[in-house]
């Protein structure tokens, strides 16, 4: 279990804006996902984490070692803190073979100098595992960047750490080679009983790795849970906004009626029902949240129905399983290939808000 409560301030620069980390959290095995844009503070996290950074304030506990106290003035350093790190540009020694850069941590993570037979049983050992075996014997620059990101995850792994950090392990690397490395990191989740922090602002893989998913932003903590959970139900508008996901259209609430469980909103000139919203008022300016793929697009007939609104394509952007359309008033929809090509000349469609999918923030 890691058990982290940061404090970390940057005063503004002649260069740079003025920075504060403010984050607390617990992490137990399995992966948890720090998910947030560049700048957010989630690097930092993990360097506070590695003691590669000193909070300000603030305590870091791994089960029951502490690792960082500010009240007290303990900060370990980094080499005994048992903590395996992965670096976004790998690290790894050029000038040693990738069999090279494994013996030398296994001599560094042994407080006291393990036999060398040993240390060469356990390096063959993490070859085999992560498939290096055939390329040990190659430098860094001869080999793939699959290959040099296994190297790193092994040489991190080769002295047993108590907790697994990795920042961006999947960054430049093509489709095939992240799938690969998503089986890597698999295997080491069902083996390793240790938690292990992940750093990512790639949606997609928070659901492909993650159990647990802390959502950064400009220092802080906005939002965390299951990845489904998160992205089914977003805390507000900012955690909607970084998920990339969803329609984000102001709209004001006109009637609540708690019997039927029903709500009006007014959005543009038109009226949409929507299921009852506990808490809200007659008059309330909210956001309403909805993702593009439960709305339906149909080309306009004339007769726009109940939760229809009138609209005109802008632009569309084709993949591979449907086509995302864009309407004025900032409006997204997705519907598929076949559909899109049998109207794609139409350009006045209208939008259906269907009323269960309707959610305010």
């Amino acid at each position: 279990m890691i058990n982290a409560r940061i404090r970390k301030r940057f005063p503004a620069g002649p260069d740079s804006a003025e920075f504060s980390l403010e984050v607390e959290f617990r992490a137990a095995s399995g992966i948890t996902v720090l998910f947030g844009p560049s700048g957010s503070g989630k690097t930092m996290t993990l360097e506070a984490i590695a003691g590669f950074v000193k909070p300000d304030e603030g305590r870091i506990l791994l089960d029951d070692d502490i690792l960082f106290d500010g009240a007290s003035g303990v900060n370990l350093p980094p080499q005994v803190r048992r903590c395996g790190y992965v670096f976004q540009n790998y690290a790894l020694f050029p000038h040693m073979t990738l069999r090279q850069n494994l013996e030398f941590a296994a001599v560094c993570a042994s407080k006291q100098r393990r036999p060398r037979l040993e240390r060469h049983r356990k390096v063959n050992e993490m070859l085999e595992q992560f498939h290096l075996a055939e390329v040990a014997g190659r430098r860094p620059h001869e080999v793939s960047g699959g290959q040099k990101q296994r190297c790193s995850i092994a040489r991190a792994m080769i002295g047993a750490p108590k907790a697994l950090l990795l920042d961006e392990p999947a960054r430049g690397l093509d489709a095939p080679l992240r799938t690969e490395l998503y089986d890597v990191l698999r295997q080491l989740r069902s083996e390793f009983r240790s938690p292990i922090l992940l750093v990512t602002h790639d949606l997609e893989e928070c659901f492909a790795l993650g159990d647990e998913m802390l959502v950064l932003h400009e220092g802080r903590m906005v939002q965390r849970g299951a990845p489904r959970a998160v992205f089914d139900r977003p805390a507000n508008v900012e955690v909607a906004r970084l998920l990339g996901t969803f329609n984000l259209l102001p709209v004001e609430v006109l009637a609540l009626d708690p019997v039927q469980r029903t709500s009006r909103l007014r959005f543009q000139d038109r009226d949409l029902i929507g299921p009852y919203f506990p808490g809200r008022l007659k008059g309330d300016r909210v956001i309403l949240c909805v993702r593009p793929e439960e709305l339906a697009a149909t080309p306009w007939d004339g007769k726009p129905g109940p939760n229809q609104v009138p609209t005109e394509l802008v632009r569309y952007t084709e993949r591979p399983h449907a086509v995302r359309l864009e309407f004025t008033g900032e409006i997204f929809a997705e519907v598929t290939r076949a559909e899109f090509d049998k109207h794609k000349h139409n350009r006045e469609w209208v939008i259906e808000f269907p009323a269960q999918h309707l959610r305010i923030l």
